[in-house]
């Protein structure tokens, strides 16, 4: 158990401090990660950026992915996504919805630059925890598309089955805490409150 994003992000930090002094990238999937990767990246005297990813949502059941998005366009599927989703057309308005989205949040998140380029750096990309996988597959497929030095994903929990999904698109992954019983992320955190489109700009001016 947690006590918020601030703890799980200084125990982070520490299981990461082979990378300080090697300028990493460090990379949050939007909303809830930004503010744990901006104490990562302090931490281990790097930089912070955004990678933008969106979960395709099951019909009726917004907080279940049935895969997920980069801003390419590329689209990673559960095996279960057709059954779930019920039709290929469904998938598609989705998967425009989350293009949309993610087009208005680099359009606020990052109005006046480029992304930072991963390329030939040491990447590290962070979440405050995975369920299915779905949006951290997404940003390692799109990240090592951009050639870093070495792609690592670090989470402070999953479920060990989400993790062996995970583990072939990055080079590491440092997780940790992987318990069998496994609902939701938030049941590890003691305080989970919704990050802010506000606090992420905030964060990111910083």
């Amino acid at each position: 158990m947690f006590r918020d994003r601030h703890d799980a992000a200084n125990k982070l930090a520490n299981a990461l401090q082979q990378y300080r002094g090697q300028h990493p990238l460090v990379l949050a999937i939007p909303r809830g990660a930004v503010p744990m990767a901006k104490i990562i990246a302090e931490a281990l005297d790097g930089e912070l950026d955004v990678v933008l990813v969106r979960k395709l949502r099951a019909p009726g059941n917004p907080e279940f992915a049935i895969g997920a998005m980069d801003e390419t366009g590329w689209t990673y599927l559960a095996d279960y996504a057709g059954r779930v989703a019920g039709s290929t057309e469904y998938i598609e308005a989705e998967k425009a919805a989350q293009l949309d989205v993610m087009r208005e949040r680099r359009a606020s998140y990052t109005p006046i630059r480029q992304p930072l380029d991963p390329s030939g750096r040491i990447v590290i990309v962070v979440d405050d925890g995975l369920a299915t996988g779905a949006t951290m597959i997404a940003a390692l497929h799109a990240l090592r598309a951009k050639h870093p030095e070495k792609l690592i994903c670090a989470v402070p929990v999953a479920p060990p089955d989400t993790l062996q999904k995970v583990s072939p698109y990055a080079d590491e992954v440092v997780c940790l805490d992987a318990p069998e019983l496994f609902y939701a992320v938030g049941q590890f955190y003691q305080s989970f409150p919704q990050v802010s489109d506000e606090e992420v700009i905030s964060l990111l001016k910083e």
